[in-house]
């Protein structure tokens, strides 16, 4: 977030008197971080840029119910794990559809394109935390990729804060056990490369 905390509840207070490019101001200030962690939980940069559009929107209109005296950022992020599992819960329906639609005989055309998360260094750890079920990814995105402490995602998500610790507990022992169990997978191919020599 590139603006003061007293600059943004300046932005939500013209907003709320109904400026309009008070809040432009405000998404310019926010929609970076919005966007990046955006893009951690959706694949396709299409439907990212959708989400962050819903996601404004729907700050737009709570805008008057968010306590100026708390911290902008995760409230913000609450709105955004909100839209984000909104979008999640449609693309089930969507797949559904489409399996029934393919049970049915009828053909439809599969969209194969999907992107890596740019500007990540450890791209097999990146796979491999999404591949954790959507909970421990979010904790896990939200703390380590997003640095949120385990309190303010606790408020993201509106959660016990035991439940984020449990969360990220959870998430890195699925991790770990991955990483040990893709280590041996590696060392076993290459041990047959080496006996086939």
């Amino acid at each position: 977030m590139t603006k003061h905390p007293v600059e943004c509840t300046q932005l939500i207070e013209l907003t709320l008197a109904g400026s309009r490019e008070a809040f432009g101001e405000l998404y310019e200030a926010t929609v970076e971080d919005v966007y990046k962690a955006v893009r951690f939980f959706v694949s396709a940069p299409s439907d990212a840029e959708d989400v962050v559009q819903e996601i404004y929107m729907e700050v737009h209109r709570s805008l008057g119910r968010y306590d100026r005296s708390r911290p902008l950022r995760p409230w913000l992020m609450g709105v955004a794990m909100r839209q984000i599992q909104s979008h999640r819960r449609k693309g089930w329906r969507q797949l559904r559809i489409r399996l029934k639609a393919e049970q049915s005989g009828l053909s439809i055309e599969e969209d194969f394109a999907r992107e890596v998360v740019e500007r990540l260094a450890n791209r097999p750890l990146l796979a491999a935390v999404h591949t954790l079920p959507f909970k421990l990814k979010q904790v896990v995105i939200l703390h380590y990729g997003q640095e949120y402490s385990q309190e303010e995602i606790a408020a993201i998500l509106d959660i016990p804060l035991g439940t984020v610790k449990s969360r990220i507990y959870a998430a890195l022992q699925k991790l770990r056990r991955k990483h040990r169990a893709d280590t041996i997978r590696i060392g076993k191919v290459e041990d047959l490369h080496e006996s086939g020599t």
